[in-house]
């Protein structure tokens, strides 16, 4: 049976630029990358050289029959020291979107992807003096390249920078890293105040549509932990829901789902259905995530599905999982949630922050000669957004 979806719907693939670009040598990522080699933390290096060859990788979506291209620009590139903006770097991004509108996609701009510059970092990174204002001061000089960019992020999965860097910040003072999963409340909450900072002045300067992303768990509340799923889930997602009440979107990203039991989030059991990453193979977490959402956000904040997909090595997998929840997605939608578009994780297979094994891509590469290498669930994927129906 055919399932269209609504009339103007967005189909696209994301990426982010330390993932992709190669030779991001200002960020605090490179910097951790190199201390932490010796913990098995693999280095991005060239990465897929997606920094030069850019209009290549949006020319395979674009041929695909999709229609928008998520992808990140760089903080650490565009303000290499504190208040020094780089015209240079300034002026790649603006030719990036350029390239994206040349090509009949629509460009939409991630402000922060999880990485910043090494000097943001060395003054306390987000709990250091000024960091807010700091933000701010990018986002008012990105919004100088954001011409006809119709939606910008400003902060990529805040609850999920939280929960790094809180892990980051605990074993900076000594202390073993967090067993407990969950963001760190100090650090989301200057995350919140970044992007109530920037929000209003991106949409003021460029009339984009504005907001950002979060990591949507798909908590469930297993019998008798009503009280520890309540708790949680407002730590590690409602949080920074709620901010979204105020914006022009929210922007939903689902790869999996756990439970709560009375001491928290409950691991991943091992499972042969498991993903690369570990996760549990649960394609019905996106339709989960939505309706959470929008029981929190409320019907007039619109949903874009900004991340979803699967790292596995075996492509008819990933089809299989893409399929339900695109299914799963669209039985939403038929309940009157207001859905704007699906955008795959990810258009390449990509560094993952750390290690190179788990591949979520639509394209393969060979990351010594940078060739690329489309799957056949970019063409299926394509197909589907061509006709707009699943």
């Amino acid at each position: 049976m055919t399932r269209s979806f609504p009339d103007g719907f967005i189909w696209g693939a994301a990426t982010a630029a330390h993932q992709i670009e190669g030779n991001n040598l200002n960020s605090d990522w490179w910097q951790l990358e190199q201390i932490a080699a010796d913990h098995g933390v693999q280095p991005s290096g060239d990465s897929l050289d997606s920094y030069h060859r850019y209009e290549e990788d949006m020319r395979l979506l674009a041929d695909a029959g999709f229609g928008a291209y998520r992808f990140s620009i760089e903080w650490s590139r565009i303000e290499p020291l504190p208040g020094v903006f780089s015209r240079a770097e300034l002026a790649h991004y603006r030719r990036m979107i350029e390239t994206a509108q040349r090509l009949g996609l629509k460009p939409m701009v991630t402000l922060h992807h999880f990485t910043h510059p090494l000097w943001f970092e060395e003054r306390g990174g987000w709990l250091g003096e000024g960091a807010v204002d700091a933000f701010k001061r990018y986002a008012e000089q990105a919004c100088t390249i954001l011409d006809g960019v119709e939606w910008v992020f400003t902060i990529n999965e805040p609850n999920i920078v939280a929960l790094m860097h809180g892990g980051r910040r605990a074993v900076a003072q000594g202390k073993p890293y967090p067993e407990n999963g969950l963001p760190d409340d100090e650090i989301g909450d200057a995350l919140i105040a970044a992007h109530r900072a920037a929000a209003p002045v991106v949409r003021a300067a460029t009339g984009a549509k504005v907001g950002w992303t979060i990591g949507n768990q798909a908590l469930t509340c297993t019998p008798g932990a009503e009280e520890k799923y309540a708790e949680v889930q407002y730590q590690f997602e409602d949080k920074y829901l709620e901010v979204a009440r105020d914006d022009d979107f929210i922007g939903v990203q689902s790869y999996t789902s756990q439970p709560v039991d009375e001491k928290g989030i409950v691991p991943h059991p091992e499972h042969p259905d498991n993903t690369l990453m570990g996760w549990a193979y649960r394609p019905d977490a996106l339709g989960i995530a939505v309706r959470h959402t929008h029981e929190v956000v409320g019907a007039d904040v619109p949903i874009l599905i900004t991340e979803n997909g699967m790292a596995t090595a075996d492509d008819e997998r990933r089809i299989a999982y893409t399929t339900g929840a695109l299914t799963a997605l669209r039985d939403a939608i038929d309940d009157g949630i207001d859905v704007r578009g699906y955008l795959h994780w990810s258009l390449l297979d990509n560094f993952e922050w750390g290690r190179w094994e788990p591949t979520f891509g639509l394209i393969a590469v060979d990351r010594e000669t940078f060739e690329r290498h489309p799957k056949p669930s970019l063409g299926w994927l394509g197909s589907i957004a061509r006709d707009n129906a699943l």
